[in-house]
């Protein structure tokens, strides 16, 4: 591990933990020789929050290998994030993808970089900007966050077999129900008619064997699964 610093005439001091011991290497000189300072380690979240405990990192640029699925693990990311929020975060991609996006802002990431499609100006850029608060990300990155907001969201109820329950329209009614909308809120939400959300409300009541709205917050509780987002009805 090679944490010598030189003056930084910008000020920033970047905690570098990149999977790939060559190109953390290479990485780590070149943010020198632009003037920042660098603490590089290995990406594993042990040496990472060791760096992070004993010196002041202002940004953390992180990076995972690919786990056997072939989509890198974000733990570190995540692990990092919940224990030092305050830390502006950057996860370097090796390809574009959707799946590992999404991971990692939902993990903490306030940039998104892949060093192959982009130059090395371009991630000087994106450090520094991510260290003065802004967002770096792609359009396509940025359009995946969009996406996510605007999908409805859904609870998987199931019974104590593991077996699904509900259709997953009938789910993102479940969840609407759950967060305190009422029939006429939850039927904007999807855009239905409030006479189609009474209809689906008795049918998922007779499903589940209940009564009441408060009963199906409490079903859900207690039977719903992680919430998931999806697209479409059921």
């Amino acid at each position: 591990m090679n944490n010598e610093k030189v003056p930084s005439p910008n000020g920033i001091t970047v905690l570098l933990a990149d999977s790939k011991p060559m190109e953390n290497q290479l990485l780590a000189g070149s943010l020198r020789h632009r003037g920042f300072q660098v603490l590089s380690c290995s990406s594993e979240i042990a040496p990472i929050l060791e760096l992070v405990e004993t010196t002041k990192a202002d940004v953390a640029v992180l990076s995972a290998a690919p786990l056997a699925s072939g989509i890198p693990e974000v733990s570190a990311l995540r692990t990092l994030h919940l224990t030092h929020p305050l830390i502006p975060k950057v996860f370097l991609m090796d390809i574009e993808s959707r799946e590992l996006a999404m991971q990692a802002f939902r993990s903490g990431a306030r940039g998104l970089f892949c060093l192959a499609d982009s130059s090395f100006q371009s991630f000087c850029d994106c450090v520094e900007r991510v260290h003065r608060g802004e967002v770096f990300a792609s359009m396509q990155q940025l359009n995946y966050l969009l996406d996510s907001v605007c999908q409805v969201p859904s609870v998987r109820v199931v019974s104590a077999s593991g077996e699904t329950l509900l259709t997953s329209r009938e789910e993102q009614v479940v969840a609407l129900v759950s967060d305190e909308l009422s029939n006429r809120d939850v039927a904007t939400e999807l855009g239905l008619s409030e006479h189609t959300v009474k209809k689906y409300l008795f049918r998922i009541f007779e499903k589940l064997g209940i009564s009441s709205r408060v009963e199906l917050v409490l079903y859900a509780f207690h039977h719903g699964s992680p919430r998931q987002w999806v697209v479409g009805s059921g």
